[in-house]
């Protein structure tokens, strides 16, 4: 276990760390529907009440905040840790959001896709033509579960498509250093999978038959059930690990390079900062928390 500096406590299932121009981290809280401003000392400011589930975060090109909200989930709280079980019976529905990080002021960008509602949208990540990428995770509701999918959309709200579906709970989403693959982490199988990347929004054609189009980018053994990802500056991707507790970095060649354990079954997400990138800053959403620990290698921005 790498040792680390814990920032802030007290955190409602917090995902999603973004490192703002002023070094300040903006979280999502889950568990309030709120994004959350932290700075260096650990001081907490509501920056902006979304509703739902806010879940994965990016800084657009614009300035603004883009979030994946999954509109809301159902809670065990036993041993004093957040745990989500499910939809909520007063799930407002999945939708992206952006966020005014100056002001605080919300609009709904896209809640659905032509004829398809979006069910639970968990991470994004940003291109270098001013787009995103977006997973769906998908809800779980008694004896039923959602497929997920992975959508494309312009940030000024205009243009949206699904580029890839069907997904068993994909969850983690990144861009490789060059922006010619993106990578996907699935929550329920403990696999990543990369698209090659055509044009904006436009895979190539798998070299192999899949449901997706997708190939299968790294499948290690053991139970692994992957949540948010974060890429190196080498083109490794660091990937947060549920019930692992921890972080499990694979090379693009999908070999397993290293595993960081933390004393979090819910260690979500990760991004990269400090003056040589070699700061991660994660959360551990099932105590609440946001860390920083040294990383072994740079990273790259969100």
């Amino acid at each position: 276990m790498k040792p680390f500096i814990e920032i802030t406590d007290g955190l409602a299932f917090p995902e999603g760390p973004v490192l703002m121009p002023d070094e300040s981290i903006i979280v999502a809280e889950i568990g309030a529907g709120t994004l959350t401003r932290i700075t260096a000392d650990g001081a907490k400011a509501t920056l902006a009440t979304v509703g739902g589930g806010p879940n994965g975060l990016a800084l657009g090109p614009d300035g603004h905040l883009y979030v994946c909200n999954n509109g809301g989930f159902t809670w065990d709280r036993s041993n004093g840790q957040w745990r989500p079980v499910g939809k909520a019976p007063d799930n407002s529905g999945g939708s992206i959001q952006r966020v005014d990080p100056q002001t605080g002021a919300v609009e709904t960008l896209y809640n659905r896709c032509g004829g398809i509602a979006l069910s639970a949208p968990n991470d994004i990540v940003f291109d270098r033509h001013g787009g995103f990428y977006f997973t769906d995770h998908g809800h779980r509701q008694g004896r039923s579960v959602d497929f997920g999918a992975v959508y494309y959309a312009k940030a000024d709200g205009s243009f949206i498509k699904e580029v890839a579906y069907p997904l068993v709970g994909p969850n983690g989403i990144g861009l490789s250093p060059d922006h010619r693959t993106l990578y996907v982490a699935e929550t329920s199988s403990g696999r990543l999978w990369s698209w090659r990347i055509e044009a904006p929004g436009e895979f190539a054609r798998p070299d192999w038959p899949s449901p997706t189009g997708g190939d299968l980018a790294a499948g290690l053994a053991g139970f692994q059930r992957y949540d948010s990802l974060a890429v190196e500056a080498n083109g490794n991707i660091a990937i947060a690990t549920l019930r692992l507790g921890g972080i499990v970095v694979v090379s693009p060649q999908g070999e397993e390079v290293e595993r960081i354990r933390t004393p979090d079954p819910y260690t979500t997400n990760l991004c990269f900062g400090g003056a040589d990138m070699t700061t991660a800053f994660v959360t551990l959403s099932g105590t609440g928390r946001l860390v920083s620990m040294q990383w072994s290698r740079p990273g790259l921005a969100l």
